[in-house]
């Protein structure tokens, strides 16, 4: 344990505001970290929904604790008052069900689109990090409210510009390719490997339009220094290819 971090470990009504903003920071931290790597590599849940979910979460524990605080302190008399002995009631149990039942709010703006991509996974996340925020203030836990809203802000408006940044430049890609005839997947993956771009999977589906043209998404590692656009220019002068899509 380090010594200069231990009154940030303890939350009380002296050091309400700087453990919160503490704890809060750190989870904005460590889930931003971890969704980068994900983020990078091409999977639904990147840099943005890792660090909602990660604020949320913390913002769910720090309500637990400001509420058994309370109970311990300033809500001690009324609870004697009501003969109700401290410890004997949950008072975070309704708020709990709040947490529960979000989930299905959330499950609803997930989406997979017909170029198999996962869509509304960070809208998601974020209407869960708003109800956790929604309990902090509905339980006068404020500064905890203020700094999640303020974290959850710029998570969704200010990372947003830096996790396109992140996409553009990483070397792992998904590629939705439509083409005329099955036969000519073949041809498209010889143009991929023709510039040392590694492919990991390929999966060959039905389109749901009116034409029912075939089309595939190819999960590819691009070399070192190589530009997105130079591998989809080179696929769009392929034969029979109709349209390329970066998902």
């Amino acid at each position: 344990m380090l010594p200069f971090l231990e009154p940030l470990r303890i939350l009380s009504a002296d050091n309400c505001l700087y453990v919160t903003l503490f704890r809060l920071a750190i989870a904005a931290f460590c889930g931003g970290v971890i969704g980068l790597e994900r983020g990078r590599k091409r999977r639904p849940a990147g840099f943005r929904t890792h660090m909602l979910v990660c604020i949320g979460a913390a913002l769910a524990m720090l309500i637990s604790q400001y509420l058994t605080m309370m109970t311990e302190t300033h809500w001690a008399k009324l609870l004697l008052l009501s003969n109700t002995a401290v410890g004997t009631t949950d008072v975070a149990r309704l708020g709990a069900q709040v947490i529960n039942g979000i989930g299905f709010l959330g499950a609803g703006t997930i989406i997979v689109t017909g170029q198999q991509e996962v869509k509304g996974l960070t809208t998601a996340a974020g209407l869960w990090a708003s109800a956790c925020m929604g309990l902090c203030v509905g339980a006068g836990f404020v500064e905890g409210a203020f700094i999640g809203c303020v974290l959850i802000s710029i998570t969704i408006i200010v990372f947003s510009r830096l996790e396109r940044i992140i996409l553009s430049r990483s070397r792992n890609l998904n590629l939705h390719v439509e083409f005329e005839h099955v036969d000519d997947v073949g041809k498209i993956i010889s143009a991929i490997k023709s510039q040392n771009v590694r492919i990991f999977d390929v999966e060959i589906h039905k389109n749901k339009g009116t034409e029912q043209s075939p089309a595939a998404v190819f999960s590819i590692r691009l070399p070192k220094r190589m530009q997105h656009t130079t591998l989809l220019t080179l696929l769009a002068s392929v034969e029979n290819v109709r349209s390329i899509e970066e998902l």
